[in-house]
């Protein structure tokens, strides 16, 4: 299913095929990538436990996003919302308004279920550009803190700056 197209940029349901194209594009960046985290979200799309989507950026899959339908992960599971789960662009195609298009999708199908969207984002550097776009779209804080490995970090504890050191955001939808 097509969720947004126009002369460069088509939204699009994930195909099996793509599994390969992000983990392969994902290691020549310099990622730990694994094709069994985007295998895992297409049996999840094909389970109605989220919705997976792929960008294309003229032909070729440029990012991808998931909503959960009912997120399990963070101090909002469990509570009715969805949640943004694995959003990313790859980096050569990187400030094309690919990244902008995948929220709005995402934002627009999680709003047919809930009135509240939620993710989590890193914490170091790497994030950066994550944590400014999610801000201007509105997102805030949760007011859980910072979690590590799906729960919350305690006062006075020491963490490892990785992806695993996370802040969720929420956002109302309606």
């Amino acid at each position: 299913m097509v969720y947004y197209t126009d002369h460069a940029i088509t939204i699009r349901t994930i195909e099996d095929s793509d599994a390969k194209i992000i983990c392969r594009e994902e290691i020549v960046q310099g990622w730990n990538a694994t094709e069994e985290k985007y295998l895992t979200r297409i049996a999840d799309h094909a389970a109605g436990r989220c919705i997976s989507l792929v960008a294309e950026y003229h032909h070729e899959v440029a990012g991808y996003i998931n909503v959960y339908i009912d997120a399990k992960l963070g101090a909002l599971a469990g509570k009715g919302y969805c949640g943004i789960v694995d959003f990313g662009v790859l980096q050569k195609f990187r400030n094309r308004g690919i990244g902008g298009k995948l929220m709005d999708a995402a934002e627009k199908i999680a709003a047919g279920y809930a009135d509240t969207v939620y993710l989590a984002v890193g914490l170091y550097g790497g994030y950066g550009s994550a944590q400014r776009m999610y801000f201007k779209r509105g997102y805030i804080p949760d007011g859980s803190g910072v979690w590590y490995k799906d729960k919350p970090a305690k006062a006075g504890e020491n963490y490892p700056l990785d992806d695993d050191l996370l802040l969720y955001m929420s956002k109302k939808l309606k």
